[in-house]
């Protein structure tokens, strides 16, 4: 049967917490994920990061903070691969799914939504493909080659510093300045394998002897350079699709879910946390999100069980 007391879609760290702590209370739980694997951006931008902001770990890489959060969560119901497009709130007060699962209450947890990467500017032939990624899931792809790094954020940066030990680095961004952490710009100067080309934009791309050759135009003047690399990893940031949320009839705010302190959106049973809301004084933290989890989950247990007392895991008690 597919009839579960609570629905959570998204399976970042903050939907995988959700899940993990729902099913601490005795939830029947299902959590869907539109990409093919759980761990939203975590997973996909940066596994091998050193995360230090997690409470009870001084360090921990992203890849195994979601092993160890999938783990917690191993009761769940996990549906990969699945965008949700319909829910459909039904007379007896549960929710339908995509006209195949009911639900008796939901959180969204879809921190930004599911994201595409923003392409390369410049048009790729399918050899030329080959050689440009978007994630960097395995380091060891990359030993002992001249990358090419596009991008001015922090993932330029954090590829570029987890690369640099092993691989000649070129950072190509189109300012001087860097969105990303002052501190990682510094570290990677002082680098003698790391190259920085700034203010720099790619004009043309070819293939020569399985070789990536760009040319690159130095921004405001005609000055032109030609490089050669061996793989190029781009950071451009990503498109995120957040327009599922209007058509469910969710009241957003600055783009984000509004939500009560409770973390429930104006529809009553469908909660949100996560990158994915928005009130006063909020901050994009993996941590926070796993607090406003058990916020949502506590408070979607008394709605549906108002008659069961509810154990809580404290270190107050």
């Amino acid at each position: 049967m597919n009839n579960y007391d609570l629905a959570i879609i998204g399976a970042g760290p903050t939907g995988l917490f959700a899940s993990a702590f729902a099913n601490l209370h005795g939830l029947k739980t299902i959590t869907f994920e539109a990409l093919s694997k759980v761990g939203g951006q975590v997973q996909w931008l940066y596994p091998q990061k050193n995360i230090q902001d997690i409470a009870g770990y001084k360090s921990i890489t992203g890849i195994n903070l979601i092993n160890n959060l999938s783990l917690q969560a191993a009761k769940t119901t996990f549906i990969t691969n699945h965008k949700v497009k319909i829910i459909e709130r039904k007379e007896n007060s549960t929710f339908s799914i995509d006209d195949t699962y009911t639900v008796k209450s939901i959180i969204i947890a879809a921190g930004l939504g599911a994201f595409r990467p923003k392409k390369f500017p410049i048009q790729l032939n399918e050899n030329l493909q080959k050689h440009f990624h978007y994630f960097m899931t395995t380091p060891e792809d990359f030993t002992n080659k001249d990358i090419a790094i596009f991008g001015g954020g922090d993932s330029a940066l954090d590829w570029s510093l987890q690369l640099a030990p092993q691989s000649h680095i070129s950072i190509v961004h189109r300012r001087n300045q860097f969105r990303g952490l002052e501190s990682s710009v510094q570290q990677l100067k002082n680098l003698d394998n790391v190259e920085f080309f700034t203010p720099y934009l790619p004009k043309d791309v070819n293939l020569v002897d399985n070789k990536i050759v760009l040319t690159l135009k130095a921004v405001g003047t005609d000055s032109i350079i030609e490089k050669k690399f061996d793989e190029a990893l781009v950071a451009y940031g990503f498109r995120s699709d957040n327009l599922q949320l209007r058509r469910w009839g969710l009241e957003l705010e600055e783009g984000l879910l509004k939500v009560s302190r409770t973390m429930q959106t104006n529809i009553d049973g469908i909660y949100a946390i996560g990158d994915t809301v928005n009130y006063p004084g909020r901050v994009p933290m993996i941590a926070l999100g796993f607090g406003e989890a058990q916020i949502a989950v506590t408070n979607i247990m008394n709605d549906l069980f108002p008659d069961k007392k509810m154990t809580l895991h404290s270190t107050s008690i």
